[in-house]
């Protein structure tokens, strides 16, 4: 358990200094290890979410740890209240240099149960949601502003999600859409982060049957563990910061290479890599205690 009073990141802490940042989903998981990242190093954090009590936790949080942040209760399958929100903070803040779309949600199961209603709402979170987000960014503030960056938070979602085609569905609708909007809207930078199986507090989310099954995901990735909510902020900030001036329209998966095991393939039982944890608030999920 990291011991440290600040997050611990692999970058310089002046690296987002001056900078704002909107992060969406910020009331836990990757959200809010990622919003205490940016804050870490120096960015303005407006925090989204649907709920105001959680945001204001992560808040408090960041308060303590010397960051500046601030919470924007928000429906992002809304599209008039996305349109205020993000108006909102530029009138708060002045500018938004960064969108990390990560809020999502989605729930377990197999496609021939799935209603119209439950399939509309995971495409509305996952797909919808952060389309309206990242139009709005671009359209009030980075378009005449002629800079910024995007990161859109995807899946591994390659060859399908069993169990969960409409966030698999969703997830490559907006890999999609990063890749025209890195077109359509340069020189603002737009790329996707897809994050494997990481040992964040969504798993907790998931019904109390697959509990055994998530047990287990470690022994199928070649990398021998889950990743860290530090990983995936770590690749995160990388997309935003200067070091990837010259990278639009790309997904950096962060899965362990799951996605690279085939079935006829046996995994090579090499041992686990040393795993990075640099947010100093981060406890493992219940369900793998």
């Amino acid at each position: 358990m990291p011991t440290a009073e600040r997050y611990q990141s692999v970058f310089r802490p002046t690296l987002f200094q001056g900078q704002v940042a909107i992060v969406t989903g910020a009331g836990s998981g990757l959200g809010r290890c990622t919003a205490h990242e940016l804050a870490a190093l120096g960015a303005r954090v407006a925090l989204l979410g649907r709920k105001l009590e959680k945001l204001e936790r992560t808040r408090g949080e960041i308060a303590q740890a010397g960051g500046e942040a601030r919470s924007y209760a928000c429906d992002i399958r809304e599209e008039d209240a996305v349109k205020q929100t993000v108006s909102n903070v530029i009138a708060g803040f002045g500018r938004v240099d960064a969108l990390v779309n990560n809020a999502g949600g989605q729930f377990a199961a197999p496609l021939e149960s799935i209603s119209a209603k439950g399939w509309e709402t995971v495409v509305r979170t996952n797909l919808t949601g952060g389309f309206l987000m990242a139009r709005e960014c671009y359209t009030q503030w980075m378009k005449t502003a002629r800079s910024g960056a995007i990161v859109n938070i995807v899946a591994d979602m390659w060859l399908g999600m069993p169990g969960m085609g409409h966030s698999g569905a969703a997830r490559a609708g907006m890999l999609n859409f990063t890749e025209t909007a890195a077109y359509e809207w340069a020189p603002v930078r737009v790329n996707a982060v897809a994050p494997g199986w990481i040992a964040s507090s969504g798993l907790d989310h998931y019904p109390p049957e697959m509990a055994a099954h998530i047990k287990t995901l470690h022994r199928q990735v070649p990398l021998g563990r889950l990743g860290t909510e530090s990983e995936v902020s770590a690749a995160i900030l990388f997309l935003l910061s200067p070091a990837a001036a010259f990278i639009s329209g790309s997904c950096l998966r962060v899965d362990g290479a799951v996605p690279n095991v085939r079935h006829h393939r046996n995994l090579l039982g090499q041992g686990q890599t040393q795993a990075f944890d640099g947010f100093h608030l981060a406890r493992p999920p219940r369900v793998l205690d």
